[in-house]
C-alpha cells in the first residue's frame, strides 16, 4: 500500500486524510459538471434577460442598469417605436439577421452588440458601455428575440436590419427652412414644445437634452426617412416634402458636439475599441 511507505502512523493517518478528501471533492465537482440544465432552465433564463433588455430599451434613461451610460432625455424607444417592435420607425424586427455587419462609419465589421453601444454613444449622448456588461448583453438579447426564426443575411454596406427605414426620394438640397419652421410650429410644437424641449410624455428634438450631431438622426435625409414612418404618432400623414422640411429646420437647431474620446470609458472598462471612425 502507498500510506504503508509511511513508517509513522501519523504521516499515514495524515496522508489518508487527504487523499480521502482529494477524492471526496472530485466525486463532487464530477456530480456537478454532469448535472444537466434543463432546457425549461435555459429558456427561462433567456425569457428573463429579453424582458430585462426590453425594460431597458423602454426605459433608457431611468433604468439602474443604463442610467449612467446616457446623457441625455432620450430613451431607445424614442427612436425606435414600440421598443422596436414598429414595422416601419427604427424597427427591430430582423435586425440581428443583419450581423456582423460592415459599418462604412466605424470602417470596421462590427457586431449586433457594437451597434446597440455605439447608440448610446451618439443617440443617448452617453458613454459606451463595457462590452459584454449587463446592459450590453440583455439590450442585445431582447433585439435578438426579435429575430428569431429569420434567416441570417449578414450586410456588407451598411450596418441595418431588413426593416431599415429607406431614405426619400427627395433630396437635402431641396429642403426649405423656413417652410420647415412653419410645419413644426403647426405639427410638432404641441407635442415636442416651441422650443423643441419635449415634455415628460414626448422627447426633446434638440438642444443638450436630445441626440448629438454624431447620431444617425442628426443627417437631415435618415431624419426626415423617420419622420416620414414615425410623425406624428399614429397618423404618419407628412408628404415626403413636409418631412424634409421639417428635418432641416430640426438639425438646424442647437445641439451637442459628438466628440469620440469623450464619449468612450476608461480603458478598463472599454474592451476592446479598434474602429477607425470617418466621422
Amino acid at each position: 500500500m502507498f500510506f504503508q511507505r509511511f513508517k509513522k502512523p501519523r504521516l499515514q493517518k495524515f496522508f489518508q486524510s487527504a487523499f480521502a478528501a482529494t477524492l471526496l471533492l472530485m466525486a463532487g465537482l464530477t456530480s456537478l459538471a454532469q448535472e444537466p440544465v434543463s432546457k425549461e432552465q435555459i429558456d427561462d433564463k433567456l425569457a428573463e434577460v429579453v424582458k430585462l433588455g426590453e425594460a431597458i430599451v423602454e426605459n433608457t434613461t431611468t433604468h439602474p442598469m443604463s442610467k449612467e451610460y446616457v446623457g441625455n432625455a432620450l430613451n431607445c424607444t424614442s427612436c425606435h417605436l414600440d421598443n422596436g417592435r414598429h414595422e416601419k420607425a427604427g424597427t427591430f424586427l430582423g435586425t440581428a439577421t443583419a450581423y456582423p455587419a460592415w459599418s462604412p462609419r466605424e470602417n470596421r465589421v462590427i457586431t449586433l452588440e457594437d451597434r446597440v453601444l455605439n447608440c448610446f454613444m451618439r443617440s443617448c449622448n452617453g458613454t459606451r458601455p463595457p462590452l459584454g456588461s449587463e446592459v450590453s448583453v440583455a439590450v442585445t438579447t431582447y433585439v435578438t428575440s426579435l429575430s428569431q426564426g429569420q434567416s441570417l443575411r449578414m450586410n456588407s454596406k451598411r450596418p441595418v436590419g431588413p426593416g431599415a427605414i429607406k431614405l426619400l426620394a427627395v433630396k437635402p438640397d431641396q429642403a426649405d427652412i423656413n417652410r420647415g419652421a412653419s410645419l413644426y410650429h403647426s405639427r410638432c410644437a404641441e407635442c415636442h414644445q416651441k422650443d423643441g424641449q419635449g415634455d415628460k410624455d414626448n422627447p426633446p428634438v434638440w438642444g443638450e437634452r436630445s441626440y448629438n450631431d454624431g447620431a444617425g438622426l442628426s443627417s437631415v435625409e435618415n431624419l426626415a426617412a423617420w419622420l416620414k414612418v414615425a410623425m406624428p404618432l399614429d397618423d404618419t400623414n407628412l408628404t415626403d416634402q413636409q418631412a424634409l422640411d421639417i428635418a432641416v429646420f430640426v438639425n438646424s437647431q442647437k445641439r451637442p458636439n459628438f466628440d469620440l474620446l469623450k464619449h468612450l470609458p476608461t480603458k478598463a472598462k472599454l474592451g476592446e475599441y479598434n474602429a477607425s471612425p470617418t466621422k
